[in-house]
């Protein structure tokens, strides 16, 4: 089964095997089945945070498609809980609805329920580890079928146990959110001028989604057909978290004080955008098949044609270049899957 077309990058080679679940059941019959042949077990969600090599995943691919809906009042807000093979952006839509805020500023990023809490996906001020209640899962150590409340999630800055300690144990069912009626004023200076120049003083959830898309798709970030700009991944690299001593220092070699977000008394968030720009990137740049989008320096595009080999060289490029200039090593936001120990892949994982 071709896997390329599976993904919104559009590179990587086949599955040698390919199964659809709309069940625990259908999650627990997988994993029985490639531990009876000893085979490799991959699940795929919407594709939208993933490289997957051009060798492809010799083993069995079990896509998600478990669905759910449903709105349930308590005395601490409205309980959504929704299935891991819902599209995110729809389950957001049907919350702003409604009404309810908690999710509004992550409006438009592509793929399904179930990859949110994995990386806990986060954007314009808010991340899904701020409103996620619990989430139902499929334990492949125990195969039982468990319930994991937010506290128990090692959520951090774009990663979850689910990315790191227990990368790969559990495959997502639903997850739960609790929702308000109230809405949080926005921080994010991009929302702000949004809301500034539509005259909007007392933003609604609808306001807030309107804002978000908008900005979104200015920088290419919202999955459309006649767009190759959203031919990606979305962001490539995450905004890196530095002392503010690092803040300093790049001040002093570049000569501006780099924009940054306080993360606590000791660190700031720095975008990793302005570091790609001011170590030689422009949008628009190219390398054969991949390029920098012309609309968003951190998303890396499939301009047609593009292999995995691709990808990998023109992000090695980038970090390589920030590292130099910046002493900053920048991490990859997306899962790659299928290129073993690859050298390429092993520079761009680790800070050296």
């Amino acid at each position: 089964m071709p896997l390329a077309g599976k993904t919104t990058l559009g590179v990587g080679g086949a599955a040698r095997w390919f199964a659809v679940a709309h069940s625990a059941a259908d999650i627990a019959a997988a994993e029985e089945w490639c531990t009876a042949r000893g085979c490799q077990l991959f699940v795929l969600g919407g594709g939208s945070n993933l490289v997957i090599s051009d060798e492809g995943f010799d083993g069995l691919v079990l896509w998600i498609n478990t669905r759910q809906l449903d709105f349930s009042d308590t005395p601490a807000g409205v309980i959504l809980t929704a299935g891991a093979g819902e599209v995110w952006d729809a389950v957001v839509a049907a919350a702003a609805d409604r009404n309810l805020a908690g999710l509004e500023c992550l409006s438009g990023i592509p793929g399904q329920v179930g990859g949110t809490p994995i990386q806990n996906v986060g954007a314009y001020g808010q991340e899904v580890a701020q409103a996620m209640t619990s989430l139902t899962a499929f334990d492949r150590s125990t195969r039982t079928v468990v319930d994991i409340p937010a506290v128990d999630c090692g959520f951090a800055y774009r990663t979850s146990r689910f990315k790191s300690t227990d990368a790969g144990r559990f495959v997502v069912i639903s997850v739960s959110f609790t929702l308000r009626t109230d809405v949080s004023p926005p921080t994010y200076p991009d929302v702000l001028g949004y809301l500034r120049d539509h005259q909007i003083t007392a933003p609604t959830v609808a306001d807030l989604r309107r804002g978000v898309l908008s900005i979104r798709r200015r920088k290419g970030m919202v999955l459309d057909d006649a767009d190759p700009d959203t031919r990606s991944v979305g962001s490539f690299f995450i905004n890196p978290v530095v002392t503010l001593t690092d803040r300093e220092r790049l001040a002093a070699t570049t000569g501006a004080m780099p924009p940054s977000f306080q993360v606590d008394d000791a660190h700031v968030k720095l975008p990793a955008a302005w570091l790609i720009e001011r170590a030689g990137f422009r949008k628009g740049d190219g390398d054969g098949a991949v390029g920098i989008s012309t609309k968003h320096p951190l998303a890396l595009v499939n301009r047609g044609g593009a292999t995995a080999r691709d990808v990998l060289r023109l992000a090695g490029r980038i970090k390589r270049a920030v590292a130099d200039r910046f002493g900053v090593f920048l991490r990859p936001e997306p899962i790659f899957v299928g290129f073993g120990d690859d050298p390429a892949l092993t520079y761009l994982l680790h800070d050296t």
